[in-house]
């Protein structure tokens, strides 16, 4: 390190990707070493080492993602000696940076960029046959349980109290929604004060508050975070993070995004009625 200061954004990985001839992206593991800040091959080894246990406990064939190579590099004279490399998907990039060091702050953006893109292709691959309502309902219904999860890692940071749940919810809505908190957020979605404001989201919008859940609870279990106010200024950070990202790649702010004209307690009353016809 020079001592420069360094910006990262969604381009610091953006900048090294590859497509194959069969217009499939991948990262180098050797240009990716280097980008997170990883002094020696050995310590990265170690980090994909991880990342490979992670993805065959999560019961994924590794090889699909993490694919060995070997290449010949010159050394200088002339003379050329053969290393290991890796060519990896964005799902193992993504496993990659989450064993990271989240004190680096190109980990940090990595794991906020690498998540968000793998959430996306996730919900294309998931959904891509269902229609808008439908998504909605998988989404809201992934989001509720990815709340209770959240719930508990707030818990053991330290939020007990219904009332420091509600402020700590309100700080992740803030992060994202460029300090808007949910009052601010049901008043312009026109609600009634009986609504929820995740039932009266489409799409897109469910899918960038599932990221700031699902990224957040992570981050109180992996940094063990203790204290009411780390938990809430977590919460907050990490909103911002997603908001900052689906700025960088061109997306629609959360609070412009539509309001649907059917709630999500509608969709289900005209699920059910169909499964009863």
């Amino acid at each position: 390190m020079d001592g420069a200061i360094k910006h990262y954004s969604e381009d610091t990985f953006e900048s090294i990707k590859h497509i194959n001839e069969f217009g499939q992206e991948y990262w180098l593991a050797r240009e990716l070493q280097m980008v997170l800040e990883y002094s020696q091959w050995r310590y990265f080894e170690i980090a994909i080492e991880r990342a490979m246990e992670a993805c065959e406990k999560s019961g994924i064939d590794s090889e699909d993602h993490f694919a060995h190579i070997r290449k010949m590099v010159e050394i200088g004279s002339g003379a050329y000696r053969e290393i290991d490399d890796y060519e990896f998907s964005r799902y193992a990039c993504y496993l990659i940076v989450m064993n990271g060091d989240p004190r680096k702050e190109v980990i940090a953006v990595g794991q906020t960029y690498f998540a968000v893109k793998t959430r996306q292709q996730e919900l294309i691959d998931q959904y891509d046959q269902l229609s808008e309502d439908q998504k909605r309902l998988a989404i809201r219904r992934e989001m509720a349980e990815h709340n209770k999860s959240l719930a508990d890692a707030a818990k053991n940071a330290g939020v007990i109290e219904q009332r420091d749940y509600a402020i700590f919810q309100n700080m992740g809505y803030k992060g994202l929604y460029g300090g808007l908190g949910v009052q601010e957020i049901h008043a312009r979605k026109g609600l009634k004060k009986s609504q929820k404001i995740l039932d009266h989201m489409g799409s897109t919008e469910l899918a960038a508050n599932l990221f700031r859940a699902t990224q957040t609870d992570e981050k109180l279990r992996r940094e063990n975070i203790q204290g009411k106010e780390k938990a809430n200024q977590t919460h907050y950070e990490v909103g911002r993070k997603v908001r900052e990202t689906i700025k960088e790649l061109g997306g629609t702010m959360p609070e412009d995004l539509p309001t649907p004209g059917k709630s999500i307690k509608q969709i289900e009353r005209e699920q059910k009625k169909l499964t009863e016809e």
